[in-house]
């Protein structure tokens, strides 16, 4: 730790709030110090992620003590070890990394737990590392389970953002059809120009019987949301009997709308998928192979960066994320000058 500075900048949170965020202020603070199983990364780049908005709001799976840094996931290099085998041998690499139970990666420095670590090969640089965990992995997952459910055909929605573009890309790799719903006709576009096939708009009036009708053919009993609110009513309407509807989001900001008939005489379920309860699911074997089959697929998991901010910009570049989500990441680049 001599190398090592006593203190950091970071992006504080002081009060769980759905708004301006304006209890987020730059502050200094002193650079945390790893315990055994831990490192200190010294992070190159850090992204804005949809559950990242949603912690600040502090509708997230973990709400914690405040005040906080957030950050769910970044990259950097790791300048200090707490101890142990993996840890130590962590020591000097860069690798992406996702936070711990304590303060996040929108900071210049964040531990992280070592087995949360995963070394960056050469051909990826730390910002497109930055964002090598939360979606890749959820793209994965998601797939993962479809493919254990016999499901040949799938619905997603948001579609048109980081993750949903990823699951397209993915999705020929387990032989799954995908039907993709987005909420804006250039959406449309975007998403076929990836080489997605099934394309529909909520907003447009036939979109209804348009997404029954694609279910039936395509036998789609399976659905993944990100949006929740009146959307899971819509898709559980358009799929077949016994079909279930996995939520992974709240993006409409409402709560989940069913009707009772749906789920009691179409046997159809609702659910929810939370990737740290998935991750903490599967074998350790299993995830190094997922690893390493996304590092190799790394032209199929990358997403477009619409913005790289300092930490001094936080304001702005949340509210630049908010505005459109499916234009591309937004990244804090700590070490990045103001202005």
């Amino acid at each position: 730790m001599n190398l090592i500075p006593s203190s950091m900048r970071a992006l504080v949170l002081h009060s769980y709030d759905v708004g301006a965020y304006a209890s987020l202020t730059v502050e200094d603070r002193p650079v945390p110090r790893p315990r055994r199983g831990e490192v200190l990364v010294r992070v190159a780049a850090a992204p804005i992620n949809p559950s990242d908005l949603a912690f600040l709001q502090g509708l997230y799976g973990v709400k914690k003590p405040l005040p906080v840094v957030p950050g769910i996931e970044g990259s950097g290099v790791v300048v200090a070890s707490g101890g142990g085998l993996i840890a130590n041998r962590l020591m000097g690499k860069r690798v992406a990394c996702a936070s711990g139970d304590g303060d996040g990666t929108w900071a210049e420095y964040v531990v992280a737990p070592a087995l949360q670590c995963s070394p960056l090969p050469r051909h990826i640089d730390d910002e497109r590392g930055s964002m090598r965990i939360v979606n890749p992995y959820t793209a994965w997952a998601q797939l993962t389970i479809a493919h254990q459910a016999h499901a040949r055909a799938i619905v997603q929605t948001a579609a048109a953002s980081a993750l949903g573009q990823m699951i397209v890309r993915l999705s020929s790799r387990f032989d799954t059809s995908v039907i993709n719903v987005v909420r804006r006709d250039a959406q449309i576009e975007r998403l076929r120009a990836i080489g997605a096939q099934h394309v529909l708009n909520s907003e447009a009036t036939d979109f209804d019987a348009r997404l029954a009708n694609l279910c039936r053919q395509l036998n789609a009993r399976l659905a993944f949301d990100a949006v929740a609110g009146v959307t899971t009513g819509r898709l559980l309407a358009a799929m077949p009997p016994r079909s279930r509807v996995i939520v992974y989001g709240g993006l409409a900001m409402e709560p989940i709308q069913i009707i009772p008939g749906d789920v009691i005489f179409r046997q159809q379920r609702v659910e929810g998928f939370y990737l740290t309860h998935w991750v903490a699911r599967q074998n350790p074997l299993t995830l190094l192979s997922m690893q390493r089959q996304l590092w190799r697929l790394s032209d199929h998991v990358g997403s477009t960066i619409q913005l790289r901010a300092p930490l001094g910009d936080a304001q702005h570049a949340i509210a630049t994320y908010e505005a459109n989500m499916s234009a591309g990441k937004v990244l804090f680049v700590p070490g990045m000058a103001a202005g």
